[in-house]
């Protein structure tokens, strides 16, 4: 099954499928795509970023474009895949509220479990969404986005619960959210808890207490897991050297940046390369 809606006007696009034909799995090389995974008929494992990831039969995950995503073909999943030009998660975010929970919240991605009344919603919701998929007409877009819409706001809400984060207060809820963001776009060039405090008009101190009480990882590690994600990604899918690597992620010295490394993962760069290309 491969059911897409696509506008020639704005490249906007939308797909339900279950990776079953080779298009579909085409769409896990395309760039710019995010991923709702719904593994629903059975426990599945795919790859992302390198790394084996279970999806347990009734679980969902979240992947963003930046996540690199393999499988198998006929994997189990029901996946809703769709581009920035079909509904933007930064520029809507008052309307979901999903960005730094569902997508870029995280170094790995999401995973949702839903109980047995949350996979009829789920599965009320993807059943209009196919039906629409029959009706061409002129509001054809805005209906498939209201429903994604639907399904991104039911999605926030259970994470919210299996977090513990709906008894946080709303302006508290928010400021991680929006730290999680700016973590997303300037850890290239912004390393130390005390950047992003200036930028939320907060102290570390205050971050940190904050993000403690949320049940959250620490500030400084939100950083650091967001710095190695990317250099692992381009030492897994470049032929980039580990000090071109270096530079990329904000580190002016080869030899810091091999230390961080190390002190994150356990070994420098080459060797973790190396040892990755192995167990391959």
């Amino acid at each position: 099954m491969k059911l897409d809606y696509s506008s020639l006007k704005d490249e906007s696009l939308l797909t339900l499928t279950d990776f079953s034909c080779g298009p579909a799995m085409n769409l896990l090389n395309r760039k710019g795509l995010y991923k709702i995974l719904w593994a629903k008929d059975r426990d599945t494992t795919i790859i992302v970023d390198g790394y084996r990831l279970q999806i347990k039969k009734n679980q969902v995950a979240f992947c963003t474009p930046l996540n690199i995503v393999e499988m198998e073909k006929d994997a189990g999943l029901t996946a809703v895949i769709f581009n920035r030009e079909f509904y933007c998660i930064r520029d809507h975010d008052t309307e979901v509220s999903c960005q730094g929970f569902l997508f870029f919240g995280s170094s790995l991605p999401p995973v949702i479990t839903l109980c047995e009344k949350d996979v009829a919603s789920f599965e009320a919701m993807f059943l209009i969404l196919r039906e629409e998929f029959e009706t061409k007409d002129h509001i054809q877009g805005e209906m498939l986005r209201s429903i994604l819409k639907r399904l991104l706001i039911k999605a926030t809400r259970l994470i919210k619960i299996e977090n513990s984060e709906e008894d946080i207060p709303k302006p508290q809820y928010d400021m991680v959210r929006q730290y999680h963001l700016l973590v997303e776009q300037n850890f290239r060039e912004k390393h130390q808890v005390a950047d992003y405090a200036e930028m939320l008009f907060k102290s570390p101190k205050t971050l940190s207490n904050l993000f403690k009480k949320s049940g959250d990882k620490s500030p400084l590690k939100v950083i650091n897991e967001r710095i190695v994600l990317e250099a692992k990604r381009l030492l897994f899918y470049s032929d980039k050297t580990a000090e071109e690597i270096g530079y990329e992620v904000g580190f002016s010295e080869p030899a810091h940046f091999s230390k961080f490394f190390k002190n994150q993962v356990g070994s420098p760069p080459s060797t973790f390369k190396k040892q990755f290309k192995e167990s391959l």
